[in-house]
């Protein structure tokens, strides 16, 4: 159905910076939302942004400022830059897509995760 590659997690000090990407491809009519959540462990999977692509970004109170969700709609790819990056920002990070196939049903699909580790 759709295939969604994550890349850019890694290790990085306190302060630093990275820059996610997630790239869908497949059987795409459409793609609605394109958004981020973060897992980190002994926590519930919370949303850290997410674009509609119609209206205004959406992101979580703890990241507003620093993090930035953009997306290529012409690659069906949603990007993360995250700056001033904190420990606790330190999780294993999902892309998510709403996506409607080219048969016309909608569907809701996860990227296998990166891991982001804010440590000195």
């Amino acid at each position: 159905q759709v295939h969604l590659v994550e890349s850019g997690g890694g290790l990085v000090q306190p302060g630093g910076s990275l820059r996610l990407s997630c790239a869908a491809s497949g059987s795409i009519f459409s793609i609605n939302t394109m958004g981020w959540y973060r897992q980190a462990p002994g926590k519930e999977r919370e949303l850290v942004a997410a674009n509609t692509g119609g209206t205004s970004p959406n992101y979580a109170d703890s990241v507003k400022g620093r993090f930035t969700i953009s997306r290529d709609n012409a690659k069906n790819t949603v990007y993360l830059q995250m700056n001033s990056l904190k420990p606790e920002d330190t999780a294993v990070y999902y892309c998510n897509v709403k996506w409607r196939a080219t048969w016309g049903l909608e569907y809701d699909d996860w990227g296998q995760g990166t891991q982001v580790t804010v440590s000195s």
